[in-house]
């Protein structure tokens, strides 16, 4: 690769997305053909599956199960399930990708928040032969819940349904009906056969009464600018720069990455939790002196005064500050075996800063089969998804998960154990 083409590739937008359905709706098999029909797996990958397929029997018409691909797990190979996340990285001349590949179980509900907690897009799937069921409402409403931008309803299996318009149809407005309710905006609807190949990377012969976009041309140019959040300067500070060499013997800067907005030499700034002023003096990264860094740059910052400013603190524009809080009411899907204890402490760790807490109350838990609020059921079980009332020992700098995912998010770790228990979205 030259040096041009090197620099082309690190260049190119980056879209991270997920996938969600019930058990057998063919996600492995979708994340399968979109990399086999994109030429993005080797020559030894290919040849690898084809022997497990034919050892099996269950290659199909191409010789090959597609599913292989991303059911990396012996267990899930053996049982045909997807049962943990599995991340998949593949370019194309026009954008890069990483999928997550989630499970469809109800007991997976964790990982699938893992999974989609930093996409751009989610693809549900929905078998033609069943139409929306009550998984497809749960995975929607964690698409919902999670803020993700996007979302690509996938109707698969049309093969198995004579590629009808009708039945894509039939499909498509029993999901625009519940859509309003989680606050779906931005919906795209492909009839599909990941089996077969319909509209997921090549256009289908046997639909040509769609006329929409492939998967693959939606993934390929989907627009993303607007995906991140470029109002609100954010900027956690990771670590303190102190060379104390000959050629830097004064130099102290900020190094972390801009989590939102941008930054620019000379603008005013408040250092946080301390509220002290002071303005932007560089932006280096890399050897370079940078005018102005925007999300999701990593650069480090030095400013005009001497504050005293450490990892954890966060720099922000004066004006434009962030909550400063140390009550936090928050949307928790909760990841452990062990329940969460009322009133139990726990380590949380937000951006850069880290900090214990005490858990002050549940109010509620969703049915996310349902959506329906429960106030009299207080214990939060693996998968459940519910809000809580925490207080922290210093305070959180952040903003509503719904205005900032990056600034409005955080994880439960359990003290004794080192174990994340839970992933908190702040309301």
């Amino acid at each position: 690769m030259s040096e041009n083409s090197a620099k082309g590739y690190l260049d190119m937008q980056l879209l991270r997305f997920t996938t969600a359905g019930s058990v057998d709706d063919g996600k492995s098999t979708l994340i399968g053909r979109l990399l086999y029909d994109s030429k993005s797996i080797f020559e030894d990958q290919i040849e690898a599956i084809e022997k497990t397929s034919k050892r099996r029997g269950d290659g199909g018409e191409e010789g090959v199960n597609l599913a292989l691909l991303t059911d990396g797990l012996r267990a899930e190979r053996e049982q045909g399930i997807t049962i943990d996340v599995a991340y998949r990285y593949f370019a194309t001349p026009k954008r890069k990708f990483i999928i997550a590949d989630t499970p469809g179980h109800i007991q997976y509900t964790r990982n699938m928040v893992t999974g989609a907690s930093t996409a751009n897009l989610a693809i549900i799937l929905i078998d033609a032969r069943n139409g929306v069921i009550e998984q497809t409402l749960r995975h929607s409403y964690i698409a919902s819940l999670l803020r993700i931008p996007h979302i690509a309803v996938c109707i698969n299996k049309m093969d198995l349904e004579n590629y009808s318009e009708e039945v894509y149809e039939k499909i498509r407005k029993e999901f625009l009906d519940f859509a309003p309710k989680l606050k779906l905006t931005d919906i795209h609807f492909i009839p599909i056969s990941a089996l077969k190949g319909d509209n997921v990377v090549k256009k289908s012969k046997n639909m040509d009464w769609y006329t929409g976009e492939t998967l693959m041309q939606l993934l390929e140019t989907i627009p993303l600018d607007k995906d991140l959040n470029h109002s609100d300067a954010r900027f956690p500070v990771q670590y303190v720069v102190r060379p104390q060499t000959a050629e830097f013997p004064d130099y102290r800067g900020y190094a972390g990455r801009i989590e939102s907005g941008e930054f620019k030499v000379g603008d005013e700034i408040t250092a946080l939790p301390s509220g002290l002023s002071s303005k932007i003096k560089s932006i280096d990264t890399l050897g370079e002196n940078l005018k102005s860094a925007h999300t999701p740059q990593s650069v480090t910052i030095t400013i005009e005064d001497n504050i005293d400013i450490s990892r954890g603190d966060m720099i922000v524009k004066k004006g434009n500050e962030p909550t400063v809080s140390q009550d936090v009411t928050a949307m928790v899907s909760w990841f452990n075996s062990r329940p969460l204890a009322l009133r139990g402490k726990y380590a949380l760790k937000h951006n850069t800063n880290d900090v214990r807490c005490m858990i002050k109350s549940v109010d509620f838990k969703i049915d996310v089969n349902t959506l329906e609020q429960n106030k009299e059921d207080k214990t939060l079980n693996m998968n459940d998804i519910a809000q809580i009332s925490l207080r922290t020992t210093k305070p959180l700098f952040y903003d509503s998960y719904s205005k900032n995912r990056l600034t409005g998010s955080f994880i439960l770790i359990d003290e004794g154990t080192n174990e994340t228990v839970g992933a908190g979205m702040i309301v």
